[in-house]
């Protein structure tokens, strides 16, 4: 039996991960003006600077709690290891020189925010996690609880000013449910109506007890793409058996997976556009619709699947797949609604990182998309 102590164990770690791809932007810049924060705190949640946002936090499933992101290539049991600090939306590990998370970028516009995840451990371990509150196997009816439990951790901590402090809340769930859908659907457990009842109730806590919020909610992803992804890898392919049963049922066609993946992303669109968390003027909801419209995994020049974007298990994001989902979040976020991608290349790495608009420097809404002139500040 092999013990290593807490250092060795991290060299270990931290050589693992310096030898996995990964994807910075060196140098980034935006214009001056963007870094301002505004000369008085927003009350509007459409006149909301990213300078403004002191708080970030995430509610989701294993691919926020970024299972396997570091994981050595062929060591699946390291897949079980949730290297949150690397986390798209919320990981705040090294900088955006070397990584691209949505908090790394954030970091850009207030240097001082606080919640993002560093290092590797759960949701549980505060100086872990932070405000990443995503549990790996989570459905949305999870998220719920997690919801509750951000609550209460914000309301408890001294450095967060609940009342005056801007939070960004960053929601991706639904790959849980779609993995059990063709199992339970009967039921109606994993129903569109069932998985929309739950994000509403989750983000309805979080209005009811986090003025001065926007959520961005991630889309969901057509999962067919698994199909292509562990198609003759035998090994990926006997793993998803157990990650994923639906992915493995033939009788739950290619036509079926994605129909059903569209299901729950036309009840996000269905809950943003039905304004249901714009009746006040100090929280909205923004959906995030990149991965809508993509069928293909990311590809080699010669036209393999690119595995370096996938943990061994070829189901979570590896450290690299990590930066780019992130680097396609962040630009969904700098989009107007109504104008935002709803399907990217990931296969080109040479996209560029945008940055927000200076005729319009908020974080996009459903409200200042269509006049920004309206929530103009100084």
């Amino acid at each position: 039996m092999v013990v290593f102590c807490l250092p060795l164990l991290f060299l270990l770690v931290t050589s693992s991960l310096a030898s996995l791809p990964d994807l910075g932007y060196p140098g980034w810049q935006c214009d001056a003006s963007l870094y301002q924060k505004s000369q008085k705190v927003p009350t509007s949640a459409h006149s909301v600077r990213f300078s403004d946002i002191k708080i970030i936090g995430a509610l989701g499933d294993s691919l926020t709690a970024a299972n396997g992101a570091g994981a050595p290539k062929g060591d699946p049991l390291a897949v079980i290891l949730q290297y949150r600090g690397l986390a798209f939306q919320i990981g705040g590990d090294s900088s955006l020189d070397e990584h691209v998370t949505v908090a790394n970028v954030m970091k850009k516009f207030s240097p001082n925010i606080m919640g993002y995840s560093t290092g590797i451990g759960s949701a549980n371990v505060w100086e872990v996690s932070k405000l990443n509150q995503a549990v790996p196997g989570a459905q949305a009816a999870d998220i719920i609880t997690q919801a509750r439990a951000l609550v209460q951790i914000m309301h408890s901590h001294n450095d967060i000013d609940i009342k005056n402090d801007w939070k960004l809340i960053n929601v991706f769930i639904g790959a849980n449910d779609m993995c059990r859908y063709c199992e339970e659907k009967e039921n109606g457990v994993h129903s569109k109506a069932n998985w929309k009842q739950n994000v509403i109730t989750a983000i309805q806590i979080l209005k009811d007890n986090l003025p001065r919020t926007i959520v961005s909610m991630t889309g969901m992803f057509d999962m067919r793409m698994l199909r292509q992804i562990d198609h003759d890898k035998y090994f990926c392919d006997g793993l998803h058996v157990f990650e994923c049963p639906c992915e493995k049922k033939t009788s739950f066609t290619n036509d079926d997976v994605s129909q059903a993946c569209h299901l729950y992303m036309d009840a996000q669109q269905e809950i943003q556009d039905s304004g249901i968390f714009d009746t006040t003027d100090d929280f909205t909801f923004v959906l995030q619709p990149f991965f809508n419209g993509i069928t293909i995994p990311p590809l080699k020049p010669d036209g393999e699947v690119n595995l370096d974007w996938f943990a061994p298990d070829c189901f979570h994001f590896s450290r690299l797949g990590h930066a780019n989902v992130a680097k396609h979040l962040w630009n969904n976020i700098v989009q107007p609604v109504g104008s935002k991608n709803h399907k990217v290349d990931l296969s080109d790495p040479t996209i560029p990182l945008n940055c927000p608009d200076t005729s319009c420097p908020f974080i996009s809404t459903t409200k200042n998309s269509v006049d920004c002139s309206k929530y103009l500040t100084n």
